[in-house]
């Protein structure tokens, strides 16, 4: 190929890049999808008493939409120093500040609701201690063991406390007849209760020992919307791991 036609190509190929880069904005701001701040915040996250600037940053599905398809958590330091996190799409995220690690310092601490039936958020732990990023994660959700028994009732278990409940669910006689999950107070096959991952957390203040998780697991019955009760935990960042300090079932009123 000539020299000077490929020369030419490459000169060509510079010279559109801004005019393909104002092109894409220009798609994306008629979409309704250019990436927008949805929250801003003062904090001081990496321990030398000044503020830090947080901002949660989100691209909306569309012009209409509250649902954020892509969601950023980015960190400028007041030594001009930025960290940028990705974070699962979902609606209207929220970030609180605690020492969740007890150094000495606030971290970061998101939730983001992912808008599904069933309430779930999913949650994020980071520390920008000394102006380093590291993740903390959140404690993984309880394995919980949740089944109907016959005569309209459940068993629900945890096993990492060892505890066992059984809840009567006589009450909920006519509708299980007609969804045709018992009959004659039978089970028509061996059924699982619906156990969700966390519906809920927080940080949560326990005395003098500082601040952990508090979290909250949904178990329902034949549809998410029939309730059963939930599991509540509490946490503790120590070791540098999360340790359970309790757990306990929760029948729905």
């Amino acid at each position: 190929m000539n020299k000077h036609l490929v020369i030419l190509g490459f000169a060509f190929f510079l010279l559109s890049l801004p005019v393909l880069a104002n092109t894409i904005t220009d798609m994306n701001r008629a979409n309704g999808v250019e990436n927008k701040i949805v929250k801003e915040y003062q904090e001081d996250i990496t321990g030398n008493g000044k503020k830090d600037k947080i901002v949660i940053k989100g691209v909306p599905y569309d012009e209409t939409s509250l649902y954020l398809k892509e969601i950023t958590l980015q960190v400028e330091t007041d030594q001009s120093q930025t960290f940028s996190v990705q974070l699962e799409g979902g609606y209207d995220p929220f970030a609180d500040f605690q020492d969740m690690n007890h150094d000495g310092v606030m971290d970061v601490f998101t939730s983001v609701a992912t808008g599904g039936s069933g309430g779930i958020y999913n949650y994020y732990l980071y520390s920008f201690k000394d102006n380093q990023q590291f993740n903390l994660t959140v404690p993984k959700p309880l394995m919980i063991q949740a089944q109907f028994l016959d005569n309209y009732k459940a068993t629900v278990t945890i096993p990492e406390t060892k505890q066992s409940y059984t809840i009567d669910l006589k009450e909920r006689k006519k509708e299980y007849d007609r969804l045709g999950l018992y009959i004659n107070g039978k089970l028509n096959e061996p059924t699982e209760l619906m156990v969700d991952p966390y519906s809920f957390m927080k940080p949560q203040e326990f005395g003098d020992k500082g601040y952990g998780l508090k979290a909250i697991q949904a178990i329902s019955g034949a549809y998410h919307a029939d309730r059963i009760g939930q599991v509540e935990s509490d946490w503790y960042y120590k070791d540098g791991k999360w340790n359970l300090m309790s757990a306990s079932f929760i029948p729905s009123k």
